[in-house]
């Protein structure tokens, strides 16, 4: 049997203002929105994946979801620093009830913030070990 190679493409971000939220996120990741493409503005990742912010039609609710983000360690500081920078606090834990803080979880450093819309948001530099 052969197996298949899948790899994640793209994932839509529904976002109450798109081009604040992926201005926002480009800003904390060091990295610049793309042009819009149809009703989305992505943020190209770097690892051929994308976040397709879309704008949420005014009115219809928006569910925050969580997305996680392995980032190089020796950019860790960087992204916490310019969270610092533009007022937002960083968490330990995915509660947020560890304001201030980072986690040392699997070896690495992680913490987790919330974007314009509530959407919670994760930097760790070293991926989850799965049993």
């Amino acid at each position: 049997m052969s197996v298949t190679r899948i790899r994640l493409d793209h994932t839509v971000v529904h976002a109450t203002d798109r081009q604040l939220s992926a201005e926002f996120i480009a800003a904390v990741l060091g990295l610049t929105p793309g042009a819009p493409f149809g009703p989305f503005l992505p943020v190209d990742l770097g690892n051929d994946v994308t976040l397709d912010y879309y704008q949420q039609p005014a009115g219809e609710p928006l569910q925050p979801q969580h997305y996680a983000f392995l980032v190089p360690d020796e950019q860790f500081d960087a992204m916490i620093a310019r969270l610092d920078a533009i007022g937002v606090t960083h968490y330990a834990d995915p509660g947020h009830t560890e304001p201030g803080r980072v986690n040392r979880l699997f070896g690495g450093r992680g913490a987790y913030f919330a974007d314009p819309d509530g959407h919670n948001m994760e930097i760790m530099t070293r991926p989850y070990a799965r049993p």
